[in-house]
């Protein structure tokens, strides 16, 4: 039986569905998840360049992709149906995971050992957001602050597949999850302020205050260079004072947070490389 059958069922004949583009069951909608997967990818490859880490980091790219078919697939099967974008999604899905799977055994064979450590410890938080996308709730916080912060452990798997100091290569992983901590809470409060619902203004500034400390404690054990935590505490201090005042739009919410995340790696990345 082939994987996409596996995927999807065999005993339920498929529901007509009219129109079904491939853009709409494969093309991820959350725009600022190509930022939050770009950032990790970049500060390792920056930081540790190497085909291998290239491969990881391709790889990563993949991967973010390959969840929305997936996404699609489970909610399907965990709703009992299965339509024509079931199967189109699955079909997308297979490949994306073959490709996944040949650029991850690429840099087994290439690489240096010990960099699926981290991606071992990130599984269960890229498993935790899949289960709430299953159940189409994936859009909480919690499963979005899990995947991100999974996904950040690519960074560091990078790093290692490139032979780079295990307190250097764990050090990324602390600066994207800060990074991430920060932006999620308070992206997603801000859009609801744009649409006049009612947010919980704590959860970012709580967020704030556990990515500086975060990585403050990195910093004061080595882990992360003076400069990236100082960076993280700039940025967290404007988020607190933005949640207090007029919300701007969400494409300009968009754009800031890009720039964030380029300044953050760029700060972090530097202060490794002239030390």
């Amino acid at each position: 039986m082939s994987v996409v059958t596996n995927l999807v069922g065999s005993t339920r004949r498929p529901t007509p569905t009219a129109g079904v583009s491939w853009r709409t069951v494969a093309l991820p909608s959350e725009h600022g998840g190509w930022s939050l997967t770009a950032e990790p990818v970049l500060l390792g490859l920056i930081v540790a360049w190497s085909w291998p880490g290239f491969a990881l980091g391709v790889a990563a790219m993949v991967a973010f992709m390959a969840r929305t078919p997936l996404k699609v697939v489970l909610v399907d099967r965990w709703r009992d149906r299965r339509l024509d974008r079931t199967r189109l999604a699955a079909r997308i899905a297979t490949m994306e995971i073959l490709v996944f799977a040949l650029l991850v055994a690429y840099a087994v064979v290439e690489g240096e050992s010990g960099f699926w450590v981290p991606l071992a410890f990130a599984a269960p938080l890229v498993a935790l957001e899949l289960w709430y996308d299953m159940r189409s709730r994936g859009r909480r916080l919690v499963p979005e602050l899990a995947g991100a912060i999974g996904i950040g452990s690519i960074a560091t798997a990078i790093a290692l597949a490139d032979g780079a100091s295990t307190r250097l290569a764990w050090g990324l992983w602390v600066v994207v999850a800060a990074r991430s901590l920060a932006a999620i809470p308070y992206v997603r409060f801000q859009i609801q302020r744009t649409k006049s619902q009612t947010g919980q203004r704590w959860h970012s500034d709580l967020s704030q205050v556990i990515a500086v400390a975060g990585a403050a404690i990195a910093w004061l054990v080595d882990l992360v260079p003076l400069a990236a935590a100082i960076a993280i505490a700039i940025v967290a201090a404007i988020n607190v004072a933005a949640v207090r005042l007029a919300p701007r739009r969400a494409v300009i919410i968009g754009i800031q947070q890009t720039i964030v995340g380029v300044v953050i790696i760029a700060t972090t990345a530097t202060a490794i490389l002239v030390t």
